[in-house]
């Protein structure tokens, strides 16, 4: 597993320990990372505190993004892959689609490559997440 992607499990992790939901991101430019982030809408009491969307925020203004790599450890939702569209990011590398689908054809139809390693980590601290808090995973997705 490269370096970033277990960054950004790192971040998820960060984020479990905090009593929120565990997904991380790491926003990547010339091998180096720009910024990091977990989702934090438990911890902040912000619905719109997923973890792209923290870590595009915590990278700060940039320019711009075309040439950045974002990295999540779960397929990002229709809010954060619109973030990705939206700033130019032209390529998603993820943990997992297994616990949830999320937007990766909205995200193709708009010139990102996506790629989704399947990381039998991230599956098992999402299904386990999901598992023993349901009520915090589905106010997350928004259902």
């Amino acid at each position: 597993m490269d370096i970033f992607m277990q960054a950004a499990i790192e971040e998820a992790k960060k984020g479990l320990a905090e009593g929120g939901i565990p997904i991380g991101s790491i926003l990547v430019r010339n091998g180096k990372i720009i910024g990091r982030g977990h989702n934090m809408r438990v911890q902040e009491n912000d619905p719109l505190a997923h973890a792209e969307i923290v870590c595009i925020r915590n990278a700060g203004r940039i320019g711009t993004y075309s040439d950045t790599t974002l990295y999540s450890t779960l397929m990002p939702c229709y809010l954060c892959a619109g973030a990705a569209v939206q700033f130019g990011i032209k390529k998603v590398i993820v943990g997992e689609s297994v616990n949830f689908s999320g937007g990766p054809e909205f995200m193709r139809e708009h010139g990102i490559e996506v790629t989704d390693l399947g990381i039998t980590e991230c599956i098992e601290m999402m299904s386990k997440f999901i598992r023993d808090r349901p009520d915090l995973w589905y106010e997350d997705i928004g259902k």
